[in-house]
């Protein structure tokens, strides 16, 4: 008897190709990042405080895709930094609402553009079509993927085997 190969082919394997271009675009956004003395998560960190301000410690982890301890850590050297202001008393609750401030729209300004030319590079050899339809396509992937609780492998697992 020949056993079936049970691996994934990895240059057609979607979730191969999409981790590989995680993580050259990872690497790519800290090349640029460095010299600004910045990584992934403080620029991730400045930019959501940005575009929505005021957001607490554990949003902003939710949102830079790190844990609260660490998101306090980062929160708690942009603060000495001069980038974020925090009050000393919570305003409602627990939560101590985060602010940039001039110096960090600053710093932000620098960011940004850096990482702008990191995603223009990336999307460089597609057309405007094609890169409305990968930024659907992805959005699209991500909400199936967070609305199916079952994944196929323990679907697999429950049914009887031949």
């Amino acid at each position: 008897m020949t056993q079936q190969p049970t691996g994934i082919n990895l240059e057609t394997s979607l979730g191969y190709l999409l981790k590989e271009a995680s993580s050259a675009l990872r690497s790519a956004m800290e090349a640029v990042l460095r010299p600004l003395d910045m990584n992934i998560t403080h620029y991730s960190c400045l930019e959501l405080l940005a575009q929505r301000p005021g957001l607490s410690n554990s949003d902003l982890a939710r949102g830079a895709f790190v844990t609260r301890q660490a998101m306090n850590v980062l929160l708690q050297s942009l603060e000495r930094d001069g980038f974020v202001t925090r009050p000393e008393r919570p305003v409602a609750g627990r939560v101590l609402p985060v602010e940039l401030t001039a110096s960090g729209r600053r710093q932000l300004a620098t960011a940004s553009a850096a990482v702008k030319e990191v995603e223009d590079r990336m999307k460089s050899t597609l057309n405007a079509d094609e890169q409305a339809m990968l930024g659907d396509l992805l959005s699209r992937c991500v909400t199936s993927l967070r609305e199916q609780p079952a994944s196929a492998a323990q679907q697999a697992g429950s049914q009887p085997q031949s």
